[in-house]
């Protein structure tokens, strides 16, 4: 019986490796799974958590006030030792880009200990974009032996880094595997439905106002790059649109880090509460946020995840960043890059609301990022090793 530890820390990590958690528990004759989190988030990792009921193994509980990657980097690294000294696992599966992933490859690899690397072998090439995600990544690269890549152009990139072919497998991305699972638990309980319009209605926007065909666009924003002067365009842009189409609503879950919501409040004022068409409301749990996502007409986004789920609903995703590690998407047709840019910000967004074949060209494409199997590859590969 192989002996795995699971390695996580932020939301989004948790959304990807949960239903691959769920699937170990499945066979638990040929595995001993255990859980870390380092809680690089906490509030929004402990919502995932618990919708997916996982009680971690393991918590490092990093968070602190005013921290930055330093201090993560620290904490992580400092912790995962005594977790492994431990829990002696015969493999580490870290996920994707965050500096929880690096720093925990790290720390198996102080104790030569085997990581499997799951989203294996994005990559802009551009080490400032995603930052500091895209340099997390290549180092996790170089550390893992196991690449779990989502696509076939995912490994062709680890191949050219000089990944042997036997330690790479194709798998498609968990994330699909986690949206099919929640979708089908909304769709199948009713109750649940009721439940979840009611929390939109108590977070600040009542998803009853789309009961008459009215049209939703979903935004979402965080990442460190377009702090500052980037985010003010971005803001600007919506303020924009609001205007220009005044019968669609804009839902906005802010993010918790003051250089998210600073930009928001210098735009659109102190006082978000009445905005007309404007809703600016508090981070959704995993849940809400995909009752919304399969609500929406459009989402625009500077988020990762989101390029790999929005297609799975039939969304087209606007993504606000010059570069993205997942080009799978752009060829595809499912995603477009608008970058932080107000003019471009307007212009896609307004051809996709007025041109209806523009709109249903983006979504109508086939997602290139998984049908919901990429656990059970992932498994069936380790159990083979």
């Amino acid at each position: 019986m192989k002996k795995i530890l699971l390695v996580f820390g932020t939301r989004p990590e948790a959304i990807k490796m949960a239903p691959l958690v769920k699937e170990f528990q499945k066979q638990s004759n040929d595995f001993e799974v255990l859980v870390c989190v380092t809680g690089q988030h906490r509030e929004m990792l402990d919502q995932v958590l618990l919708l997916f009921d996982i009680k971690p193994d393991y918590d490092l509980n990093i968070m602190k006030q005013g921290q930055d990657l330093y201090d993560v980097t620290a904490r992580v690294l400092v912790g995962m030792r005594d977790v492994l000294k431990d829990c002696c696992p015969d493999i580490v599966l870290v996920h994707g880009d965050t500096t929880t992933s690096v720093t925990a490859a790290l720390a198996a690899y102080y104790q030569q200990i085997p990581v499997g690397h799951i989203e294996a072998g994005l990559r802009t090439h551009n080490i400032y974009s995603p930052w500091p995600e895209e340099m997390n990544r290549q180092l996790t690269g170089r550390i893992t032996t196991y690449h779990f890549a989502p696509t076939l152009l995912s490994k062709q990139n680890l191949l050219d880094e000089g990944i042997k072919d036997n330690f790479i497998t194709v798998t498609g991305n968990t994330v699909i595997d986690a949206l099919y699972m929640i979708v089908d638990k909304i769709k199948k309980d009713k109750e649940l439905d009721t439940k979840l319009q009611k929390r939109l209605t108590e977070s600040g926007y009542d998803a009853s106002r789309l009961d008459n065909g009215r049209k939703l666009i979903l935004i979402t924003g965080h990442r460190r790059e377009n702090f500052g002067d980037g985010f003010i365009s971005i803001c600007k842009a919506i303020k924009t649109l609001t205007k220009k189409y005044p019968n669609i609503d804009y839902v906005y879950p802010m993010h918790l880090n003051p250089n998210v919501r600073r930009p928001i409040h210098d735009v659109f004022g102190e006082d978000l509460s009445n905005l007309g068409n404007m809703f600016f409301i508090e981070p959704l749990e995993y849940l809400s946020f995909v009752y919304l996502m399969e609500k929406s007409t459009i989402i625009l986004t500077d988020s990762g995840g989101v390029q790999e789920e929005a297609p799975g609903l039939g969304k087209p995703v606007l993504v606000m960043r010059d570069t993205t590690e997942r080009p799978e998407a752009l060829e595809a047709g499912t995603v477009k890059l608008v970058g932080t840019d107000y003019d471009k910000i307007v212009c896609e967004l307004s051809e996709l609301i007025e041109n209806q074949s523009s709109y249903e060209k983006m979504s109508r494409a086939i997602n290139p990022y998984g049908d919901g199997k990429s656990c059970e590859r992932i498994i069936s590969f380790l159990n083979s090793k």
